[in-house]
């Protein structure tokens, strides 16, 4: 393991963290010949003891605790590319849209607070890319984070397919979603 960059060590590392209290609820979820997409919410708890044990200041953890944290695993079982394209995911409430808080937002709010880089680096690898071309039978998981807020939301979520986006593309809803509170 040693041998691992410390990005991919501390990857590893969330996973092992993370894996076994999700492992213990059912999560949403879609699944087809060609897609696998799991969404597993996060406590405030388990966001700040994961940044807490990376160094990140009592500040920056108390703003992490107000968001609502899902981590998503995605797994390409086709034979083609499928494309991530997180602008294609919308987010509603019964209120209406919600915004999701992208790695642009996240890199202002952090520079604005003088956040130093190291702790900004981490956080980012901890967020899904924003933008993925999958190759058959690869994996992929990492962070979205939304405001936080009380009520069930859908994800609407389209993956466009073929090596130049032009196949049928999938399109998913998940319903009943909601953020996770500590226990």
């Amino acid at each position: 393991m040693n041998s691992l960059p410390a990005a991919g060590r501390s990857g590893i590392l969330l996973l092992l963290l993370l894996w076994p209290l999700s492992a213990m609820t059912e999560e949403p979820a879609y699944e087809s010949a060609e897609l696998e997409v799991n969404l597993t919410p996060r406590t405030p708890q388990q966001i700040a003891a994961f940044y807490e044990g990376r160094g990140f200041s009592e500040p920056m953890i108390a703003i992490l605790r107000e968001q609502c944290f899902i981590t998503v695993f995605i797994h390409n079982k086709s034979d083609d590319i499928i494309w991530l394209d997180l602008a294609d995911w919308e987010f509603a409430d019964s209120d209406g849209p919600l915004r999701r808080r992208d790695r642009a937002d996240w890199k202002a709010r952090w520079q604005k607070r003088d956040i130093p880089l190291a702790h900004q680096s981490t956080f980012r690898w901890t967020l899904l890319p924003e933008k993925l071309d999958f190759l058959p039978g690869e994996r992929k998981g990492g962070n979205i984070t939304l405001p936080r807020h009380n009520q069930p939301f859908t994800l609407h979520a389209r993956f466009d397919t073929g090596e130049a986006r032009d196949g049928d593309p999938i399109e998913i809803t998940l319903e009943e979603l909601q953020c996770a509170d500590n226990p």
